[in-house]
């Protein structure tokens, strides 16, 4: 198979994955009752605003993990939670640099280039 039937057999695999977890929600909701229904939507609702500040504070907490890491400039290692420093990234202008290279051949001996990645993205 070539790239393009690839993606497309992805695309129909997901497609059944997602009509499976429909399917099965169906179900699930045929054979709970609407009293049952009522309690968890009461849980829901009662837990709620629970959830919500766990979650702002989730948020800030990373952000104030990843600023002392960064301030640090080294990985942090609690007991649950990593949180790795990556040095930053050192970037050129390629552009340019090729344009002063092809005066000065003998910078090309120090170009690397990396191997291609991808990443898959649904549409």
């Amino acid at each position: 198979m070539n790239a393009i039937d690839l993606a497309n057999r992805l695309g129909e695999l997901y497609a059944q994955r997602d009509a499976l977890q429909l399917e099965q929600q169906r179900l699930v909701d045929a054979v709970i009752t609407p009293e049952i229904k009522r309690q968890i939507a009461d849980i829901e609702t009662e837990l709620s605003p629970a959830k919500d500040q766990v979650a702002a504070l989730i948020v800030e907490t990373e952000a104030d993990l990843k600023a002392a890491v960064i301030i640090d400039g080294a990985t942090a290692t609690g007991e649950h939670i990593q949180a790795v420093y990556c040095k930053p990234r050192v970037t050129w202008d390629t552009t340019k640099i090729e344009g002063y290279a092809a005066a000065h051949p003998e910078l090309m001996q120090f170009r690397r280039e990396g191997l291609p990645s991808v990443s898959i993205k649904r549409k």
